[in-house]
């Protein structure tokens, strides 16, 4: 039975990794667990090192525009922080709710405003990050330009507690906008939907069972930023208020809410072109979401079989899916097909990190 640890210091969680390296055994760390049906499965485990107790805020600068909190705080809380000082961390992950802030950088997920804002390696400024030697090690700072040479943090963006233990994130902060509003269009009205128009904070294409797919445009500004988007998307439906928050909470949540639905359901992330993203998100014979302005499809499958046709009709056009989110029995090699050719370079970090690969292996798709 897996010993679990939960280290209140970030010293101890350093010394906790070198403990459990010692007994060679596999090493699985968490946060919270909400996303333990996404990424790959992990083998059992000899040791679980959680960052949950790691949950308190260490400098807020809101002058700055600088934030940093350390791993196992939750999202949510964090979020509750910045809303109240009308800043905010504008990336969306889905499980909102439960996650931390070390499962939300570990994953690399995000949701509608990284259009504008940018994924969450794009906020990060500075972490401190504990390995599997039982060092500590500080990367980046609390100014916004403050990177020269390789920023490690980058790398542990994305890599889903494959390399290090994340103990503490420096986030660069966005000032929330007086108002905001979003515009449902048909997805037809794609192509000029954004001719002449300010840059949206979010441009999402949602499709539901049987029904067309329909484009949602949020724009955030002053009261003459609104209504020049309200005269140029004429026609548009609109919402403001708690009608548009609820229906941005239902895109960003999208995955979880169809997973909890069907046990064993498969979400399909796949990247492609803005003019492909339009067709394929037609083409989903059940629900999806897409980043219309970033080129990523998520689609959602209420059975394996059902998700790996849609995969290998992706791959017939050149796309490379990912089972983003897959049921145990999910075929292994099927969960991430085509890693790209800088893969080698991916499992050599992970070597180098961790040589005999028993941190959270298998947790990246279940390639690494």
């Amino acid at each position: 039975m897996a010993h679990t640890i939960s280290p209140s210091q970030p010293e101890e969680l350093a010394q906790a990794l070198a403990s459990a390296r010692a007994s060679g055994h596999p090493i699985t760390l968490t946060g919270a667990g909400s996303k333990s049906g996404y990424g790959g499965p992990l083998p059992p485990a000899g040791t679980i090192v959680s960052t949950a107790s790691l949950n308190r805020i260490l400098q807020y600068e809101p002058h700055d525009l600088t934030i940093s909190v350390q791993a196992g705080l939750g999202w949510a809380e964090l979020e509750r922080t910045l809303a109240g000082h009308h800043q905010a961390i504008p990336i969306d992950p889905p499980f909102s709710q439960a996650a931390t802030v070390g499962g939300v950088v570990a994953t690399g997920l995000s949701g509608p405003r990284r259009l504008k804002t940018g994924s969450v390696r794009d906020l990060v400024i500075g972490m401190s990050f504990a390995t599997l030697e039982g060092k500590l090690v500080q990367t980046g700072g609390m100014v916004v330009k403050n990177v020269a040479g390789l920023d490690m943090a980058k790398l542990m963006a994305g890599s889903w507690g494959t390399l290090a233990a994340i103990a503490s994130v420096n986030f660069k902060l966005i000032p929330s906008p007086p108002l905001t509003r979003t515009f449902l269009l048909p997805a037809s009205r794609l192509d000029g939907a954004q001719r002449g128009l300010l840059q949206p904070v979010a441009y999402d294409l949602r499709k539901l069972p049987r029904q067309p797919a329909q484009l949602l445009i949020q724009c955030a500004g002053t009261e003459a930023v609104i209504a020049r988007c309200t005269r140029e998307l004429p026609g548009a439906e609109s919402l403001e208020g708690p009608a548009e928050a609820a229906l941005w909470e239902e895109v960003r949540e999208f995955g979880p809410r169809f997973l909890a639905a069907h046990p064993e359901g498969v979400i399909v992330r796949t990247p492609c072109t803005l003019t492909q993203t339009p067709r394929l998100v037609e083409e989903l014979p059940y629900s999806g979401v897409a980043r219309a302005g970033n080129g990523v499809v998520h689609a959602a499958f209420p059975s394996p079989d059902e998700a790996l046709d849609w995969m290998r009709l992706c791959q017939s056009q050149g796309l490379a899916p990912v089972a983003e989110a897959a049921p145990a029995g999910f075929p292994l090699e099927q969960r991430w097909p085509a890693p790209g050719g800088d893969f080698p370079l991916m499992q050599q970090l992970k070597s180098m990190f961790d040589p005999t690969h028993i941190l959270n292996n298998g947790r990246l798709y279940g390639r690494i």
